[in-house]
């Protein structure tokens, strides 16, 4: 009867449960999860996880720095998974990695690929444990595309472009390119990869020139790069672990933290509908009860 008088307080009612219910499963889920969350007392080391294609560094920056502010935060472990990315977002990281080593003693464990950007920003750590396996290097800079011209021209379209400048449409796909305009983005990608030399060096503590022999864009093995002076040790993740505790002077049991979780995409989208969304879904549900031969609601006439 409640249900048939007032509709929309019973789908408040209803939806309001769907979130506390949604709530608490995620709860226990993540209660039950390994990680164990920043807040406590104790010494820990703190664990980041850099995975896939580094597109975006604004969380991995809040990380770093949250824990690098962290007093029960001894030392960091970096867990790199990633084949490189973008050069900035590599650039800002390496940057905020350079900032937490002067406070705190920051190791780099690397998976399955370390390489390219995933290695500009290992070459900045305390130190790095790679496994024997590990596809790691390929410092190099890399820009390319792929010419549509003679495809176009087969069905009949011919682009018109209208610009500012004589290189504004550098690397357009629609032309052939110039002589001056490769000239230009060679120099690009040489100024690039020579930023890449010196930060690497910087950061494992060589020659640039050192580095610069065996920065043509191979990739190496774990165990090669130990020979080559680019990672330290051979190990696995928990090896990284306790080298960074012992770095920290962690005494005992290690205990590990990692940053909180994102807030879970279903609560947010839920918690941010608006009231004319539920107004929307509340008059779905009506019509919907009345092909169905269920109660008929409409305003102004109360049952």
């Amino acid at each position: 009867m409640f249900s048939r008088r007032h509709p929309f307080l019973f789908f408040i009612l209803i939806f309001t449960a769907i979130i506390s219910a949604t709530t608490v499963v995620t709860a226990l889920i993540t209660k039950v999860g390994h990680r164990e969350p920043v807040i406590g007392f104790g010494e820990k080391v703190g664990v980041i996880e850099i995975n896939n294609v580094i597109i975006d560094s604004k969380k991995w920056l809040k990380q770093i720095k949250d824990f690098r502010e962290d007093n029960s935060i001894k030392a960091i472990v970096l867990r790199i998974d990633s084949p490189g990315g973008a050069v900035g977002p590599s650039q800002e990281i390496y940057e905020e990695i350079t900032k937490a080593i002067k406070k705190k003693k920051v190791i780099v464990s690397m998976g399955t690929v370390a390489a390219s950007g995933g290695y500009y920003i290992a070459s900045a750590a305390s130190g790095i444990v790679a496994n024997p396996g590990t596809i790691t290097g390929s410092i190099g800079v890399i820009m390319e595309y792929t010419n549509f011209k003679e495809l176009l021209g087969k069905i009949g379209l011919y682009p018109v472009v209208i610009k500012s400048g004589k290189y504004k449409d550098i690397g357009s796909p629609v032309r052939k390119m110039t002589n001056s305009e490769k000239k230009i983005l060679q120099q690009f990608v040489d100024t690039v990869h020579t930023q890449f030399i010196n930060d690497v060096a910087k950061g494992r503590h060589k020659d640039p020139a050192c580095i610069r022999k065996i920065a043509d864009g191979r990739i190496f093995s774990g165990q090669k790069a130990l020979e080559l002076g680019l990672v330290d040790r051979l190990g696995n993740f928990e090896d990284a672990v306790e080298w960074a505790a012992k770095l920290g002077g962690i005494k005992g049991k290690i205990t590990t933290a990692y940053p909180p979780e994102e807030e879970n995409p279903i609560i947010r989208r839920l918690l941010e509908m608006s009231a004319s969304e539920l107004k929307d879904i509340l008059c779905k549900m009506r019509i919907s009860e009345s092909i169905t031969g269920g109660y008929q609601y409409m305003p102004g006439h109360g049952n």
